[in-house]
């Protein structure tokens, strides 16, 4: 066999340990969150699926404590400034987009891992949170510092059970030409104003879906290289919510924990399939977190967390993928054209 042949193969198991990996990590984690009775049973598992999905080497001792400090210090930041700039309302949303632009800047360059993508996650939980269950305020920080670091330790016990099989690791995706402030400054604005539209539409307060997508497109878009990848990008999210929708159907009809489990291990291996291609890694990894946290919501405890249906749900996450779509193309500024390309009369090498 040739080294490029057995180059492959070991690729191939690698990916598929990788995807059994995050398809345990979240059936264990968001099965112990509902059995436990958490509020918010998906934020443990999409942090080990973000863990997971970044890399195939487990997440370092300090690098876990480090990312466990930084989200609970920005979520308790976030949770102080919603109090203190109640009274000044666009204060607070100009606060949140200097967030999300750090956190998209830092996406854009290829810095950070997964740290940009949970931050994002956090700054749109965190408000939204409290705004439906301001009574969470005091356990929200304690919460997530928990969820991190069962999430660290699901991706850790994943490792331990499937260990890598060693051989050469995959190239790391190729990160674009940096594309200034200009893109990241737009994206951040776009997923402010969809969270500020959850904030001010009493009917959109529970639709916490909706800048999650808003998030995950924007955060992925930027490495999409045609319309087509941009619209498989839509499409695999929007997959996301479908199977959501099926899973608490299938749930609802057989309400036990072996039931819960294997529904989850089965979603989590399908997209956990797809987080663990390089270079598409990220894409299902949001996908997936869509998934846990429409199918999370429909299980949490908190009143009025079903109150929309799947159906309603579905919609968000529908109309939160196309509407970043067509804004991005709206409002992205073009990439400028270098100097030899300005320089190159048309149609000559």
């Amino acid at each position: 066999m040739s080294a490029s042949a057995a180059a492959g193969l070991d690729q191939g198991e690698a990916g598929r340990r990788q995807a059994l990996r995050i398809g345990l990590a979240v059936a264990f984690g968001m099965t112990a969150a509902v059995l436990s009775g958490s509020p918010l049973p998906f934020l443990a598992p999409v942090f080990a699926a973000q863990f997971l999905a970044t890399s195939r080497a487990p997440l370092g001792l300090g690098q876990a404590a480090i990312t466990t400090a930084f989200i609970a210090a920005t979520g308790q930041a976030l949770s102080l400034l919603a109090g203190l700039t109640g009274g000044n309302p666009g204060l607070f949303v100009l606060l949140l987009w200097l967030v999300y632009l750090g956190c998209f800047t830092a996406q854009a360059r290829g810095k950070g891992g997964p740290l940009p993508m949970l931050l994002l996650t956090i700054g749109v939980i965190v408000p939204l949170a409290d705004m439906l269950h301001g009574d969470l305020d005091r356990s929200m920080i304690a919460m997530l510092a928990v969820a991190v670091a069962a999430g660290a330790a699901l991706s850790w016990a994943a490792h331990a059970v499937l260990p890598d099989p060693g051989g050469p690791a995959p190239a790391p995706p190729a990160i674009p030409a940096d594309p200034g402030l200009g893109r990241p400054a737009v994206s951040a604005a776009i997923l402010a104003g969809a969270v500020v539209l959850c904030l001010v539409e009493p009917r959109l307060h529970s639709a916490i879906v909706l800048p999650v997508t808003v998030a995950t497109i924007l955060a992925r878009l930027e490495f999409a290289r045609s319309l087509e990848t941009a619209m498989g990008l839509v499409l695999v999210n929007i997959a996301g919510g479908v199977a959501a929708s099926c899973a608490f159907a299938v749930i609802e009809l057989r309400p036990d924990v072996p039931v819960l489990f294997l529904t989850l291990l089965g979603a989590g291996l399908l997209f956990g399939h797809g987080a663990a291609q390089p270079g598409k890694g990220a894409v299902y990894a949001g996908s997936l977190a869509i998934f846990l946290i429409l199918l999370g919501l429909g299980l949490s405890p908190l009143p009025g967390s079903t109150a929309d249906s799947f159906a309603s749900r579905i919609a968000y996450v529908t109309a939160g993928a196309i509407g970043t779509l067509w804004a991005c193309a709206l409002l992205w500024p073009r990439p400028a054209l270098s100097s030899h390309a300005k320089e190159t009369p048309h149609g000559q090498p």
